[in-house]
């Protein structure tokens, strides 16, 4: 028996003129949200840092509220935010200039220094004599206190690019500053706008985003300082010049994840072998892989563990994202927008599994009422 003809397709099988113009439309949508996307990246990445920093003062706003009106604490929160780079910026700038100035003054003797060191040792004497790497070594380091003046147009560009960049730190500092002071307002009515069970859903995970974001970022703060208490303590008992600022940069360094207390450390260590090598540079290296050892394991747990629930491999995916799209800004908040996105798919994916259950669920059968 031969099989039936399959029919051929009719006009109603093809797509209608309202469909076409609805695809065309929605591509030409995609392309042009990925070309703005593009395009403001830089705005948008100005956008998202001033909304993390306002979730992350709203905490310090909120318990100053009970005592004054908000506008005060708000004023008094960011202020003592602004305080902040200005004193560290206090604490760094003198030294660097001291020690430069320093470094193009004894620059001659450390160079006649590593010529005599050159001429005793035979294999460098050799090279001495054919390439007189001392004698050019002892030009350059005789010519080093003029070009330190010459270097006003290298600190001009540089100086652009501060510019450019207090710019967009006051632009940010602006944005979080309405973002604080309308931030419950626009919540209450984000919230009205629901229906009742999504308005409780969307209460509760913002809820918790906020606090999630508020006990990192206090969280973070405190494992900073501890850094850099004990990295204080350290290097004045080794006697380490400029003990200090190498503190403070080893607590905002910190504050970097997975390579920042490195990097510190690091630091530190180049600033050791000039104090007194070998000795100094030993001790600091073997005091900071323990001191990391025991942060890694005991601090941050304890610090964290409150705040954030984020598996390893998400922090460091999160990391490398938030840095590529906005550098060290980005790798600072990777973790608590990571946390973000965490709270509101978990809260998302129970209140669907609690529809469903409601879906499937029976209704309750009616009381029997028994006749007179």
């Amino acid at each position: 028996m031969s099989a039936a003809p399959t029919p051929a397709a009719g006009p109603r099988d093809l797509p209608t003129y309202r469909q076409l113009l609805r695809t065309v439309l929605v591509v030409l949508c995609v392309v042009v949200a990925v070309y703005l996307l593009i395009r403001l990246h830089k705005p948008i990445g100005w956008i998202v840092l001033a909304g993390f920093l306002a979730i992350a003062v709203s905490g310090p706003v909120n318990f100053l509220n009970r005592y004054m009106r908000r506008g005060f604490a708000i004023a008094l929160t960011y202020l003592a935010l602004i305080l902040i780079p200005v004193a560290i910026g206090l604490v760094f700038i003198p030294p660097i200039v001291r020690s430069a100035s320093g470094l193009a003054e004894k620059a001659p003797d450390y160079a006649r220094r590593a010529r005599d060191y050159l001429q005793k040792n035979k294999t460098f004497r050799k090279l001495q004599d054919d390439y007189q790497i001392g004698t050019k070594l002892q030009e350059q380091a005789n010519k080093l206190p003029e070009k330190i003046g010459g270097a006003a147009s290298a600190l001009g560009k540089i100086g652009i690019s501060l510019v450019n960049s207090i710019f967009a730190g006051v632009t940010i500092l602006i944005m979080s500053i309405f973002m604080v002071s309308g931030g419950p307002r626009w919540q209450r009515r984000l919230v009205e706008m629901q229906p009742p069970g999504r308005a409780e859903l969307l209460e509760r995970t913002l809820a918790r985003i906020s606090d999630a974001i508020g006990n990192y970022v206090a969280g973070a703060l405190l494992q900073a300082t501890i850094a850099g208490v004990s990295t204080f303590i350290v290097l004045v008992i080794l006697g380490v010049p400029f003990a200090g600022p190498l503190a403070v940069l080893t607590g905002v360094a910190d504050l970097i994840p997975l390579v920042g207390a490195t990097l510190g450390a690091f630091i530190v260590g180049i600033v050791t072998v000039f104090a007194d090598f070998p000795v100094d540079t030993i001790i600091w290296a073997v005091w900071a892989i323990a001191y990391q050892q025991f942060e890694n394991s005991v601090i941050q747990p304890r610090i964290q563990s409150r705040a954030v629930d984020v598996q390893p491999i998400i922090v460091l995916i999160s990391v490398l994202f938030g840095s590529t799209l906005f550098g060290i800004a980005g790798a600072l908040i990777a973790i608590p927008v990571a946390a973000s996105i965490q709270i509101a798919a978990r809260e998302l994916w129970t209140y669907r599994a609690e529809v469903r259950a409601t879906e499937t669920d029976p209704p309750a059968p009616e009381p029997i009422v028994p006749g007179p």
